[in-house]
């Protein structure tokens, strides 16, 4: 069994657990609320260092100060839900794209409800940037961390974007 670590750290729209083991980031999701002794505050001996630079990284793009992440990634999923995971992170900040286009890019156009599906099943959120898609009009669609995070997340990026 592989060792996992996580830490919470308390964002502008709530809570986000990082999960990691030592070479990658394994997850980044939206909870409720922090474990005891698991906040960034709390004890940090046995932490990874991939661990420590997530949670230094996620602060820093909810401060605005960073529109890329430099992390190794722990992604696990399907050969097609790591093409579209792939995809994902080549969506520029500040930027959107539709299902349609990231059908297109991994080759195969009929493909939207799948892409659609990869996306619900991003275990990274944010780093893995799956609230960069909107659908086809342009309209948000769903976001596992709820529509109202994910359109703060789209004009965060929009006021902190380098052009």
């Amino acid at each position: 069994m592989r060792e996992t670590f996580t830490v919470y750290l308390e964002s502008p729209i709530g809570w986000v657990e990082i999960q990691a083991v030592r070479h990658g980031i394994l997850s980044l999701d939206f909870v409720e609320k922090a474990e005891t002794g698991l906040r960034p505050d709390g004890p940090a001996s046995g932490q990874p260092e991939v661990l420590k630079a997530g949670l230094a990284q996620i602060g820093e793009y909810f401060r605005g100060s960073r529109t890329s992440f430099s992390l190794p990634l722990a992604l696990e999923g399907t050969d097609f839900q790591m093409k579209v995971w792939r995809e994902l992170l080549r969506v520029p900040y500040g930027t959107t794209t539709t299902y349609r286009d990231l059908a297109t890019a991994v080759g195969n156009t009929k493909a939207t409800r799948a892409v659609g599906g990869a996306n619900h099943r991003n275990p990274i959120s944010v780093i893995v940037p799956c609230h960069r898609v909107v659908g086809s009009d342009g309209r948000l669609t769903g976001y596992g961390g709820g529509l109202w995070r994910k359109e703060w997340l789209l004009e965060h990026e929009r006021k902190h974007a380098r052009r």
